[in-house]
C-alpha cells in the first residue's frame, strides 16, 4: 500500500510543479505562441478553466493557479488519509 501512496503523492507533486512552471513562464514570456507554454497549457488550462469560472474577476492577477495548488494539496492529504486507513 505504501507504493500506491508514494505514486499518488509523486503524481500530485509533479502537477503542482508543472503549474508553478506554467505560471512563471507566463510572467516571463508573455507570448502565447511559445512552444513550451503551448505544451504546458494543454495540460494545465483544462484544470484552471473550471476554477476561473467560479472565481470572481480580480483584474490582471489570476488566482486560479493558487486555488488549484491548494486543492491539489488537499487532495494529496485526503488520498493519504484514505489509503492509510
Amino acid at each position: 500500500m505504501g507504493y500506491v501512496i508514494y505514486f499518488f503523492n509523486a503524481l500530485i507533486e509533479i502537477v503542482i510543479l508543472v503549474v508553478i512552471v506554467y505560471v512563471v513562464i507566463g510572467y516571463l514570456i508573455p507570448d502565447n505562441k511559445q512552444p513550451v507554454r503551448v505544451f504546458l497549457a494543454r495540460f494545465i488550462e483544462p484544470l484552471l478553466n473550471p476554477i476561473r469560472r467560479l472565481l470572481p474577476q480580480t483584474g490582471t492577477f489570476d488566482f486560479s493557479p493558487l486555488v488549484l495548488i491548494i486543492l491539489l494539496i488537499l487532495l494529496q492529504s485526503l488520498i493519504s488519509i484514505v489509503l492509510r486507513s
